[in-house]
């Protein structure tokens, strides 16, 4: 049965004034990509954009020309990151430009990026600049603002029917159950779908069985997955010594990926709806400015391997739930994208069209 591959989609990559606010006017995803230098010998930095270049995602020829480029290499569709903080939408003009632009021949979902926002990119974790606050009241406002404006789009994708919507960390919830119960009764008895498809995404390590809490599905986070194993930790400032540049000493902590890959193909299915998720590679030292991850050993070739396994050995649950998760198309600040750079071009796109065709 064939596969849905589901890519990730960062929106941040336009400005807005709460980013001029608290990183500097005009600040985008670009802002730190563009600012990175190696940080040893050998290390792939800056990861910088060539065919798409460096878009601005309130362009509707940017949105075409990203989601032309993935459904040309063999991904259905794309789920974007939604920021919504008790009513107040964040980086919202991406996915609102993409609802006005009914020509864009792309299915989505989204999936509630439902964090604080704090100050962990330049190591200030405990500043935070907007609290997530979970309320009941919340819970109706934001199922009736996505039925209204979101799951009525004939481009959302479904199952049997019913929207598939993410959840990234079900957990901080106070009450995940008895919101999962409010969004479904609005969705069926307020807006006439016939219910939800609610999935969370195993981050940070959380594996709980869906059905249990409320879920329909899970998904694999393949970024926190793929990197658990930790080679060493070295100081930048041996490193920066390299390269006489500074003499600060921060931590970076190198990751196993090609053993993160084996580990997770060698995952036996659970006994509970999972979808598979893969990732291209991970490097977040031009995002975060201390206490970096940079996970070695990562290539097409490891890509493409991973996910021909996945294609060979995933089977869906029925003919709609058959879908793999990308993540991601565009994490350019954590060196996580499919999207053409200087040093690989299109080869992680190739390798998807080629691992989706066999």
């Amino acid at each position: 049965m064939k596969l849905r591959p589901i890519a990730f989609v960062l929106p941040q990559f336009h400005p807005i004034p709460e980013n001029d606010a608290w990183w500097g006017k005009g600040f985008t995803e670009w802002t730190n990509v563009t600012k990175a230098t190696p940080l040893f010998e050998g290390h792939y930095q800056p990861h910088l954009p060539t065919d798409l270049g460096f878009y601005d995602l309130r362009l509707p020829e940017a949105r075409k020309a990203q989601a032309d480029l993935a459904k040309e290499h063999g991904i259905h569709g794309f789920c974007y990151y939604h920021y919504w903080f008790n009513g107040k939408r964040l980086l919202d003009q991406p996915i609102d430009g993409m609802l006005e632009q009914k020509d864009l021949d792309m299915p989505f979902m989204l999936c509630w990026a439902n964090e604080n926002w704090n100050r962990r990119w330049d190591g200030m974790e405990n500043e935070i600049l907007i609290k997530q606050e979970y309320s009941f009241k919340d819970d109706v406002n934001h199922m009736r603002w996505l039925c209204t404006n979101v799951f009525s789009d004939n481009r959302y994708i479904k199952v049997d029917g019913k929207p598939v919507f993410v959840i990234y960390r079900y957990n901080l919830f106070p009450d995940i159950e008895k919101t999962l119960k409010v969004w479904r009764d609005i969705a069926k008895n307020e807006f006439g779908f016939k219910d939800l498809y609610l999935c969370f995404t195993e981050s940070f390590g959380d594996i709980t069985q869906p059905a249990k809490i409320g879920f329909d599905a899970a998904i694999e986070f393949s970024p926190h997955a793929v990197i658990k194993n930790k080679i060493k930790s070295i100081t930048t400032h041996s490193v920066f010594n390299i390269f006489k540049k500074q003499k600060k000493s921060l931590k970076i902590d190198f990751r196993d990926f090609e053993l993160g890959v084996k580990n997770c193909m060698e995952r036996p299915s659970p006994d509970y709806k999972l979808y598979r998720g893969i990732t291209p590679s991970w490097d977040n030292t031009s995002r975060k400015k201390e206490n970096w991850i940079v996970a070695k050993e990562s290539s097409p070739e490891l890509y493409f391997k991973w996910l021909k396994h996945v294609v060979d050995n995933f089977k869906p649950y029925s003919k709609e739930e058959n879908f793999v998760f990308i993540n991601a198309m565009n994490e350019w600040a954590e060196g996580n994208h499919l999207e053409p750079c200087i040093k690989y071009g299109r080869a992680y796109l190739e390798a998807t069209k080629k691992a989706l065709e066999i």
